[in-house]
């Protein structure tokens, strides 16, 4: 019987929060599927990316959003930037990722951008990271008095500790309707993009030290059957030094990125993959509109 679109629940909540305090690994832990690429690094996420989770009752659209940066400046960042406060306007809910008892200046700059009227839950993550636990309770005291908060759950994205408990937080925010999406439908993005998401990924893992903000990826190639992807990749730099970087002594840590990202193709995928990867220079990528248009950045 289909449901009555009275009795149903669906929106899009937003996960904001400053770089690195977890909204990616949160997002995957929240949709039960690796969609959006994690690091130790800042500015991993660079795209919108939309996480569907489906409850008989309930749709919600996460969107993962870039952390905000105040670091670093140039026209990515500038674009990442707008990108984060894009999505804040047009979402129903939005969930403040902190890290457990750290909340300075860039939190609240994050929190100042949301709009008025909002419902705002604050997630508490890393909570199985702290050593003294009993702090976290001045903590929550201490946040609730800066913002009405619609509700505050302390969680582990790493674990999923409590995560289900800020599901049934967000639910109630949600505008009655009908689902946005297909049952089975667990992100928007198709998956041309999610290859060179996670290619990209291992790039910034394996060589975060070295290049930590200069790299890129373009898919060149994608075909695609029941039971083999066929993709060429380009992993793009700044620098010439860079490429020698990249692709390592006697090509090694090029074969290691390639390698672990077409593990990780093949176990979204289901099928699997035939990866051809370079590795290409464009100097001043990061401040060329015709660039970062071309990888959707802009």
């Amino acid at each position: 019987m289909k449901q009555d679109a009275a009795e149903h629940r669906a929106g899009t909540v937003a996960l904001v929060g400053r770089p690195n305090v977890g909204k990616s690994t949160l997002l995957n832990r929240l949709v039960g599927q690796k969609l959006s690429i994690t690091s130790a690094r800042p500015q991993t996420t660079r795209h919108r990316i939309v996480g569907i989770v489906t409850q008989p009752a309930l749709q919600f659209v996460f969107v993962d959003t870039p952390g905000l940066q105040s670091r670093h400046a140039g026209r990515l960042n500038r674009a990442l930037n707008r990108a984060a406060s894009e999505a804040l306007q047009s979402v129903d809910v939005v969930v403040l990722v902190l890290e457990a008892l750290r909340f300075g200046a860039e939190d609240r700059a994050v929190l100042a951008r949301v709009p008025p009227g909002r419902p705002v839950i604050l997630a508490l993550n890393k909570v199985d990271a702290l050593a003294d636990k009993t702090r976290l309770l001045p903590f929550i005291d201490e946040v609730s008095r800066v913002h009405s908060f619609a509700a505050i759950v302390p969680i582990s994205a790493r674990t999923g500790r409590q995560v289900s408990e800020l599901l049934a937080a967000i639910g109630p925010h949600l505008p009655a309707g009908a689902p946005l999406y297909a049952q089975d439908d667990l992100t928007d993005r198709n998956e041309r993009f999610l290859a060179a998401e996670f290619l990209r990924e291992k790039v910034v893992r394996l060589l975060g030290d070295e290049l930590p903000y200069a790299t890129a990826v373009e898919v060149e190639r994608f075909e695609a059957a029941d039971t083999l992807r066929r993709i060429g990749a380009s992993i793009i730099v700044d620098r010439p030094g860079q490429k020698a970087i990249v692709i390592g002594q006697r090509g090694e840590k090029l074969k290691a990125i390639a390698t672990q990202a077409r593990e990780d193709m093949e176990k979204l995928f289901g099928s699997r993959v035939y990866l051809e990867v370079w590795v290409r220079v464009r100097p001043g990528w990061m401040d060329d509109p015709r660039t970062l248009r071309s990888l959707g950045l802009e």
